[in-house]
This record gives structure tokens, sequence and C-alpha cells, in this order.
């Protein structure tokens, strides 16, 4: 694919960084399933399959030192900040070789290297966070943005309104993602919310922009983050987001989704944000072969990953004294 075939905005690097990125997410999520499948995955886990281009999206448009909060579905996002594979199983798997040494697990995942702040089991607890890790950016003059993900059930938390409004009110640079699947864990949006599009027609309430974007589309997504982080850096405050998307599976891997009207799966896997992306590439001059290697290269490093975290041993018992308080120790004290 040459500079020449693009006639936009978005360079040729960029849409293959974008594609191979989807692809990377697409692969190890379902890994991780086949290893919940073996026994192998510990606990529950949530997987963010047909979500991909939001993660993406936004991943790839941030900058180095850009932060984000992500939801107890965060393996995509934490993937999309370049935390390598073997890591995010190992963590999965609880093995030493995790990126918590198998100590936080599915829903735990963390990296500061990376610039991944948590994933919150908690519904809405890591939006004021966000806002926090902004105003420390906005009172010490640094460049960074705060990027918070959060799902549509999010907007009908107290959380959410006091972030928005704290957000508003202090013009912070953080951008708040509503990834709207259309189901909050069992239960559809629609059926306990008062407007249509749960976080976007609440934006104007903080005299915010209402933003609805289509999350399936990473080009969409980029462009939309692109002016969000702009906005942010410029001193002009948050943005709130609403991407629509579908996941693949159900709430969790103990939810088998019978909940969803029949044929709706199959009318949204029309939309798969990979195939469709590896459709417009192809529309764009790549070649098969460059998109077919890019596939091969993800596959071997996810099953490169899998080996080693099969080889790796659990961790020493002595984590588990480890890192319970702030000071890095057990000890209660009051």
């Amino acid at each position: 694919m040459s500079k020449k075939t693009v006639t936009d905005d978005i360079s040729a690097e960029v849409r293959l960084e974008l594609y191979r990125t989807q692809v990377r997410l697409r692969e190890a999520e379902q890994r991780a399933f086949d290893l919940f499948l073996q026994n192998l995955v510990k606990g529950t886990s949530h997987l963010s399959l047909g979500q991909e281009a939001i993660a993406a999206g936004f991943a790839v448009a941030m900058q180095k030192g850009d932060l984000s909060f992500c939801t107890y579905r965060g393996h995509a996002h934490t993937l999309a900040r370049g935390v390598p594979v073997e890591k995010v199983l190992g963590e999965l798997m609880s093995r030493d070789n995790g990126l918590m040494r198998g100590k936080g697990g599915s829903m735990h995942l963390t990296s500061v290297e990376h610039g991944v702040m948590g994933s919150y089991a908690i519904i809405g607890a890591h939006l004021p966070i966000a806002c926090g890790a902004a105003w420390r950016a906005q009172y010490r003059g640094d460049s960074d943005v705060s990027v918070c993900f959060f799902g549509d059930g999010t907007t009908n938390i107290g959380a959410f309104h006091e972030a928005l409004n704290f957000a508003a009110i202090w013009k912070l640079p953080v951008v708040f993602v509503c990834e709207n699947n259309l189901y909050m864990e069992y239960t559809p949006i629609a059926d306990v919310t008062a407007v249509e599009h749960p976080a976007a027609d609440r934006a104007a309430a903080y005299g915010l922009e209402r933003i609805i974007i289509d999350g399936n589309d990473a080009d969409e997504v980029l462009r939309t983050a692109r002016k969000a982080y702009e906005r942010a850096r410029r001193g002009d405050g948050p943005s709130l987001i609403e991407a629509m998307t579908y996941r693949h599976s159900g709430h969790s891997r103990a939810d088998p989704a019978k909940y969803r009207p029949e044929g709706e799966l199959e009318s949204w896997k029309k939309r798969d944000p990979i195939k469709m992306y590896r459709a417009r590439l192809l529309k764009l001059g790549v070649s098969e072969a460059v998109l077919n290697t890019i596939d091969q290269e993800i596959k071997d490093e996810v099953e490169a990953a899998t080996v080693a975290c099969k080889a790796a041993p659990a961790p020493s018992a002595d984590i588990i004294f480890t890192d319970v308080y702030a000071d890095g120790g057990w000890a209660w004290r009051n």
C-alpha cells in the first residue's frame, strides 16, 4: 500500500496499524475464550469480541503518556496500548509471567508503563479517578489526556453524572467513551433508560456536544478520537463520545446470551469491524498478501504467547502478602 493510494487524513501506515491492532485483539481474545474452555483461565472473563475497532481507534490516536482507564472488559484496551499478549494471557491464567504475576486476573489488568491505569470491576468507579488524573495534568501543565472507557450501563450510575459535571466545570483534559453494545449485563439498555442514547443524549446537561459514532468503523473512531484529544490538549475541556457496537459473545463466559432476539447477532456480524476494515484496505489498494502476512504474524504471536503461558509456573505464595496496602505490605493498621 503506497501513500498515493490514500486520499484522506489517515496515512497508509496508520491504517495498517489499525488493522494489525484489531486482528491482535481478536486473536488474543479468541484464544482467551479457548483457554477458558480448557479450564486454564481462572475465574470468569469478559470479552470484547466484535468491539475491537473502539479500542484500536482510540489507542492508535493516543500519544505516549496518555492514560487509559478501563472496565472489567479491559483486555482489548490493555493490548491496544502495547502490552504483550503473553502478559495478558498469563494474567488470565494466573501464571507468574502475567502482567501482575497472576495476582490481578482478568478484571484488574494494569500497566503504568503502557499508560493503562487499571481495569475496574466496580461499575463507574473509574470515571472520577480519570477526572483526578486529568486534574493532575491540568494543575501541573502536563500535556497528557485521560481516556475513560465504560459500558452503556454505567450511564445510569451516579458516578457517571458526578464525573461529567466535575470534568465540565473544570474543563479537564479527559475523554469519556461509552461503548454502547446495547446490553447492560443481560438487560437491554433501552428497557431501563429514558433516552435513546444513554450517553450522548445526556451530554447537553453538562454543556457538551452530542457525539454518536459507528464504533465498528476504526477510521471513524480514530478521527473522533483525534478531535477529542486535540480539544482536551487545547484546554477546551472534556468530550463525551458514544460508540455504537455489539459484543459477539455474552456478558461474560458464564452467559450464553439467550436473551438476545433471534437474528440480532447474525445481523451485527455482517458489520464485523475487522471484516469491514479488511475490505476497505483491499479497496484502497492493499494487497491481500500483505494482509495475510499480518494475519499470520499475529496468529504466530498469540500461539507463542500461549505456549509460554502454559509452561509458566504459578506465582509463589509469598506474593499473597505483598501490595495488599499502599505501603506494599499486608499488615492492618488503623
